[in-house]
């Protein structure tokens, strides 16, 4: 399999940062700095990876809390497409924003913080 440039420095790019992610809370003190700006860079690449997720998760709860599957793959579609941009976009700016305290103290600007979480 053959990777052109492009491809291997956006995955050499991700596989640091991951490690970033992993690497910083190991090294910093509870609630210090170093620790708040590693939850910010792990909670930015997960919310790129599982933005996604956003799309099916929002047709199955719209078709639930409405008791409607029409009404679910409708509007549920269009309110997941559009939680998918967001997620995936708060993501991608907690990603590159990780080393600054925006929004105040690293905290997150979506609630919830990830796709898995209840609201």
């Amino acid at each position: 399999m053959h990777l052109n440039k492009r491809t291997k420095v956006l995955i050499s790019g991700v596989l640091i940062l991951s490690f970033i992610a992993i690497a910083l809370p190991a090294f910093a003190e509870q609630g210090s700095v170093i620790e708040k700006m590693g939850k910010k860079l792990g909670r930015g690449l997960v919310n790129v990876v599982t933005g996604w997720i956003e799309l099916p998760k929002n047709i199955y709860d719209t078709s639930v809390e409405t008791n409607n599957p029409l009404l679910g793959i409708t509007y549920g579609t269009l309110k997941g497409v559009g939680m998918t941009v967001v997620r995936t976009g708060a993501g991608a700016y907690d990603v590159v924003t990780f080393l600054f305290p925006v929004p105040s103290d690293y905290k997150p600007i979506l609630e919830p913080e990830f796709v898995f979480e209840e609201k």
